[in-house]
């Protein structure tokens, strides 16, 4: 019996050797990469919160004034229609966006001719660079020579303004990230997982509006991000827009709890 007991501890504190082991090998492979990620991450959040205290314009450190920038958050009407642009992107792009995703995946998944050939074409926008799509898609929709107007005007309609029309400019935008960024939901039930990510993806738009519209015309264009890279590097006011870039961060928190509380009360599981 006696033996059958050392026999049990000895197996059992060879495979607590050999776990430990694995530990340790594995974190020496991930260990780096784990460290760059989080001093990639952290240190920045750290600064950026004690830059949203001074009013540094990223070339002198700046003076300590408290929270006198989230103060003036309030009376900011540029904030309030960056604030409203990014929502409204968000409700145009979101609903269409996982329909149109759900739509594609139905389609690329019948068996038919050439069906290799369609599911490349629909994953090619994925490895492509977002400024690369916003140059294309502002030549395709240039009010002046752009292959769309071109084409309205060939059955009979007329010219649109587009990118230069403040009417236009966000919905256009939108229909843009929608067909240009096709999620296709094939794997598994994730709705929630779709629905986060797409609110992740809504909030932190730049780059489109970067090479299309730089937040015009009359500011009908201008998102978050967009706004808080014009304060840090157009008008040099970095404090101020690291206030701005922590609205925008717990806001995304906000949302994204919101969506993962509501996917648990329909038990939607990522």
């Amino acid at each position: 019996m006696a033996t059958t007991l050392d026999e049990a501890t000895i197996a059992r504190q060879a495979n607590r050797r050999i776990r430990r082991s694995d530990n340790i090998t594995g974190w020496a492979f991930a260990g780096p990469s784990v460290i760059i990620v989080l001093g990639l991450s952290f240190i920045p959040m750290i600064w950026a919160a004690y830059l949203s205290l001074t009013d540094s314009n990223l070339v002198s450190p700046g003076h300590f004034i408290g929270f006198a920038n989230y103060a003036a958050l309030a009376k900011d009407p540029m904030l309030r229609q960056a604030f409203t642009n990014t929502l409204l992107l968000a409700v145009m792009y979101l609903p269409i966006g996982l329909a149109a995703g759900l739509g594609v995946a139905i389609l690329l998944n019948q068996k038919i001719k050439l069906i290799g050939f369609y599911r490349t074409c629909f994953l090619v926008p994925f490895v492509a660079s977002t400024a690369a799509e916003g140059i294309l898609f502002g030549f395709i929709f240039d009010p002046n020579f752009g292959i769309v107007n071109a084409g309205l005007q060939a059955v009979g309609l007329p010219r649109q303004g587009f990118l230069q029309d403040p009417s236009q400019a966000l919905a256009v935008l939108a229909i843009v990230y929608k067909f240009w960024h096709v999620t296709l939901p094939t794997v598994r039930p994730v709705t929630i997982f779709l629905l986060v990510w797409g609110l992740i993806d809504v909030f932190q738009f730049f780059d489109l509006v970067y090479t299309t519209t730089r937040g015009g015309p009359l500011n009908s264009t201008l998102t978050l991000v967009y706004y808080i890279w014009e304060l840090a590097f157009q008008f040099f006011t970095a404090g101020y827009g690291a206030a701005v870039a922590y609205v925008l961060f717990f806001t995304s928190l906000i949302a994204i709890i919101a969506a993962l509380a509501y996917g648990r009360r329909r038990r939607i599981t990522l």
